[in-house]
């Protein structure tokens, strides 16, 4: 599928990539840019990943109960394309994303963001909230000015804490790295729609299982070799690991980092003791006292702003049914059959929601009726948007 990103694409990529130029620690920085910017972006996580690797990589994810064995008879393709979606150049030493970062949607068909774009735009919000919610903390909860620090403009100053330190460049880059992965889980078919995604991390009896974009997103930040006070941050964005939700965090960073093939406790990611695996005392480690021992979560507040972040769905998602009802019903006015799958969807459907988004077809519903959205879409169609 051939696809050009609109203007409303590339100025969701524009703010991603002037934050991510923002992160002061330069691996991070470069790792976050390679990303966004590289079209030639190196999966590093399935370099070397071979029939017989993945045929043992999900036994592991199978025993550690990681994985749900009957997936493998009812998901299309079985485990196997579930957990390793398919990538460009898989056999050498720089498998490849199978489109691009703006041509990726920002989530299933059905859901938000779920249309070509979908991805920078959802990434971009997201990120807003994270600052947002940043200063807020900031402005709210700290002592003094001069608890303010971020640590920006000093390479190594991102991990040198004042008594009141958020680190900036968490804020910055858990919400760019989170739903990366969507470019390979979510590839589009010749009808205008998406791949679908297989949950791991858990099984229904564990109740941990999520959207295989989220770990395979951590299994490549693992691989890296990024913080792991990042990389925890990045595993927290679909729960909190509070209020008795840790254990989901931890299976998803044991999952990714199986998929990493890097150990998780040697490489600090995770601690490990009587009780099993759990999250790591970090900038407090000197301080001798560990709140694991005391049953309580080794809790940083980046973990949480960055799981607050990424709850814009109670709003994307139903905006995504809403906006599809509606524009289904002005389709006809435009010679668009919603019945017509693939000409509807990728002459009419995808274009309309790339250039408008769904949540703008919504709040524009909302403050003038049916008439408004015809007025939007008059106006794309005027310009030749669709």
């Amino acid at each position: 599928m051939e696809w050009l990103p609109v203007l409303r694409v590339r100025e969701a990529h524009a703010f991603l990539v002037g934050e991510a130029r923002r992160i002061a620690n330069k691996a991070l920085r470069q790792a976050t840019l390679d990303l966004l910017q590289n079209p030639r972006f190196c999966v590093s996580s399935r370099v070397g990943v071979d029939a017989s690797r993945k045929a043992a990589l999900l036994a592991a994810l199978n025993s550690a109960g990681l994985v749900n064995p009957a997936d493998d008879a009812v998901f299309p393709g079985g485990l196997v394309t579930g957990v390793f979606p398919p990538v460009l150049d898989a056999d050498t030493a720089c498998p490849r994303l199978p489109m691009s970062f703006d041509a990726a949607p920002g989530s299933s068909f059905a859901s938000h963001h779920g249309y070509p774009g979908g991805l920078p735009i959802h990434e971009a919000n997201n990120l807003r909230a994270a600052l947002g919610l940043a200063e807020g903390y900031r402005s709210n909860y700290r002592a003094v000015a001069a608890d303010a620090g971020h640590g920006e403009g000093d390479e190594d100053a991102h991990w040198v804490k004042s008594a009141f330190f958020i680190d900036q460049d968490i804020v910055i880059a858990a919400p760019i790295w989170h739903d990366w992965a969507k470019t390979m889980v979510f590839q589009w078919t010749a009808e205008g729609q998406e791949f679908k995604e297989l949950n791991l991390g858990g099984t229904p009896a564990n109740g941990s299982a999520t959207g295989g974009h989220h770990i395979i997103s951590v299994a490549e930040s693992i691989k890296r070799a990024l913080p792991p006070a990042f990389v925890i941050a990045q595993a927290s964005a679909h729960s909190n690991p509070t209020l008795g939700n840790e254990f989901k965090v931890v299976a998803w960073i044991r999952a990714a980092a199986i998929l990493a093939q890097v150990d998780p406790v040697a490489a600090g990611y995770l601690t490990q003791n009587a009780t099993g695996f759990r999250l790591p005392p970090l900038r407090s480690l000197a301080d001798g006292f560990d709140l694991n021992a005391a049953g309580q979560t080794n809790l940083l507040s980046e973990y949480t702003l960055h799981n607050l972040s990424d709850g814009d769905f109670t709003f994307s998602i139903p905006a995504a049914a809403s906006a599809s009802l509606l524009i289904a019903k002005l389709a006809p006015q435009y010679g668009f059959d919603p019945l017509d799958v693939a000409n509807y969807n990728n002459k009419f459907r995808n274009p309309v929601f790339a250039n408008i988004s769904e949540e703008r077809v919504v709040i524009i519903f909302g403050n003038g009726g049916l008439p408004a959205v015809q007025a939007e879409l008059d106006k794309l169609h005027a310009t030749g948007g669709f």
